[in-house]
C-alpha cells in the first residue's frame, strides 16, 4: 500500500468517523435537524466513495482497451 492510498484511507476514516460522531451527538440532544444534515453528509460521503470507485474502474479499462 502506497503512502498516498494510506493517506486517502485515512482522510475517508476520519470524515466518517467525524459525520458518526454528529450523529451521535444530534441523537443525543434531540435534534431532528442534526440527524437529518449528519445522514445527508453520510449519503454524500459514500456516494463519492461510489463515484471515485466507478471513475477507477473506468480507467482501468480504459488502460487495458489501449
Amino acid at each position: 500500500m502506497t503512502s498516498k492510498t494510506l493517506i486517502n484511507r485515512l482522510i475517508i476514516l476520519g470524515f466518517m468517523v467525524l459525520v458518526g460522531f454528529c450523529l451521535a451527538k444530534a441523537i443525543y440532544s434531540g435534534s431532528v435537524l442534526g440527524v437529518i444534515l449528519a445522514l445527508v453528509s453520510l449519503g454524500a460521503g459514500i456516494y463519492f466513495l461510489y463515484i471515485v470507485a466507478k471513475a477507477k474502474e473506468e480507467m482501468e479499462a480504459e488502460e487495458a482497451a489501449q
